[in-house]
């Protein structure tokens, strides 16, 4: 009997790491796991199929014990969203996990690194994607370092941004970088060549660049999308001037993406990304019916987010680092914490006020002045904030960890007095704020609960609290009111349903 091989996946709670572990367990890998909070996990099918452990990459003990008994290690981090100093935590990071594999006799290295021409100034996210690619593979282990340019699937960044722009723009002048060479790829051909790296041929230590073979322009993807979204024909139009930055505020204001993660984005087309070779061809074989040209991507993306079969999210990898979660109740003595605490009594069951409140967000909105909601994001957006227009992965239902607007949960409590859910906010305030939401069953009908908890932040967080406060008087009442309306057509519609 062959004996099963282990392989540790880093970045497992990301976008790529979260869609290959299942597929390795698929395979009979024994997968482990290395993350900073087990807690975003708990949602995932696969969490009782693998061995998690708890740990920062940064941190060399927490490296070393992830590397005991590896075969094979997928290094799958890395930075988009972060602020000053990333390229030297990202280096600092990957020399710790390349130590700490050769000590543990690892005998392989994954890496996803980007596609990108030679003798040209890189943008620093890719200049430092590189450069992290360059210590795995002058390290002691012998390091794999897939290349691949923009990635197509559902809730993958790229994608969204190409979504998003085309969809909300018909006409749209653009920098110059529309003009750009891309070489798009499909995320399950990436993912086919992720699996297939533990068998490649020991000792082999190089970049492959992967890719679709299709080349377009950045505009194309943009006009291919439109095609398969059954979109009115779009108009682009290419200016003679680059403005990275710019054009990385257009985008942030007019996509999901915050500008942490769109100016990257931008900054990284400013030059062509397109295969140099196609060596992979020699060690691993290509997909069954070959690698999936771009339009069929679209396609398979466009079909899992209508039927609500996003697997993982750029929204769910990404985000500010948490802080502490909300304190128990008694701890606030001694506090400032400012509070808006509602109460509502419905005779509809418990069951259905939970249904709404678990599909809340997203193009479901939130049940009250939907302009207000709005014109706050877009004030969020134009300070770097989240912005409210992340949406959600699942339209009506929620796991710790997903994003849902500006808000990401942080609990979802099923106790014996009734369902909570916790929201905490990512907006930009000068404070810590989270939403609270409960159905608590009352007889046979439910006292609804909401509750918005703010913590602030010396002087500048009490004043953001009350000048918010009249607005608050505004949205949350119609709020609750709003929600166990929709909770009793709910329920009015089942009883209406045959059968």
């Amino acid at each position: 009997m062959t004996e099963q091989k282990t392989v540790l996946v880093t970045g497992a709670t990301g976008y790529i790491g979260g869609r290959l572990v299942p597929r390795l367990i698929a395979d009979g890998y024994g997968v482990r796991v290395l993350v900073r909070s087990p807690s975003k996990l708990l949602a995932v099918p696969w969490h009782d199929e693998v061995d998690i452990v708890e740990g920062d990459l940064a941190d060399p003990d927490a490296a070393a014990k992830a590397c005991e008994g590896v075969d094979t290690l997928f290094y799958l981090v890395h930075s988009m969203g972060s602020g000053a100093g990333f390229e030297e935590k990202e280096l600092a990071m990957a020399r710790t996990v390349a130590a700490a594999a050769a000590r543990a006799q690892v005998k392989r290295i994954v890496y996803l690194g980007g596609l990108h021409p030679e003798g040209v100034a890189l943008s620093r996210h890719m200049r430092s994607r590189t450069a992290v690619g360059r210590v795995l593979l002058d390290g002691e282990v012998p390091a794999v370092v897939f290349q691949a340019g923009v990635v197509i699937g559902s809730g993958s960044a790229s994608f969204e941004m190409i979504r998003h722009l085309t969809e909300n723009l018909p006409l749209m002048p653009a920098p110059n970088w529309v003009s750009r060479r891309i070489e798009p790829i499909a995320v399950r051909d990436v993912l086919h060549y992720l699996l297939h790296a533990p068998g490649l041929p020991e000792g082999l230590n190089r970049t492959f660049d992967i890719g679709s073979r299709e080349i377009l322009t950045y505009g194309g993807l943009l006009y291919g999308y439109a095609h398969e979204a059954r979109l009115a024909p779009r108009r682009i139009y290419a200016l003679p001037v680059p403005a990275p930055r710019l054009a990385g505020w257009w985008v942030a204001l007019t996509t999901p993406i915050p500008h942490s993660m769109a100016v990257p984005l931008v900054e990284s087309l400013q030059h062509d990304a397109v295969a140099a070779e196609h060596d992979i061809d020699r060690y691993i074989p290509l997909p069954p019916g070959g690698l999936t040209g771009y339009r069929k991507a679209v396609e398979l993306a466009l079909g899992r987010i209508r039927s609500g079969e996003v697997e993982t999210s750029w929204s769910n990898a990404s985000g500010r680092p948490s802080s502490e979660p909300l304190p128990s109740d008694p701890d606030w003595a001694g506090r400032t914490v400012y509070v808006d605490d509602r109460q509502r009594r419905s005779r509809v069951p418990a069951a259905y006020v939970w249904q709404v409140i678990e599909s809340i967000g997203g193009g479901n909105g939130w049940y009250s002045w939907p302009a207000a909601w709005a014109i706050r994001g877009v004030l969020d957006k134009l300070v770097g904030g989240a912005g409210h227009n992340r949406g959600r992965r699942h339209s009506g239902r929620l796991g710790i960890g997903d994003a849902v607007d500006w808000w990401r949960v942080e609990d979802i409590n099923n106790g014996p007095e009734g369902k909570v859910l916790r929201l905490r906010a990512e907006m930009k305030v000068p404070g810590d704020a989270w939403l609270e939401l409960s159905a608590l069953p009352d007889g046979t009908g439910t006292t609804y609960r909401q509750r918005a908890i703010y913590f602030p932040k010396g002087l500048a967080g009490k004043a953001y609290w009350w000048l918010v406060a009249p607005f608050h008087g505004l949205i949350f009442p119609s709020m609750a009111r709003n929600i166990l309306r929709r909770a009793a057509d709910l329920q009015h519609a089942s009883a209406a349903a045959p059968g």
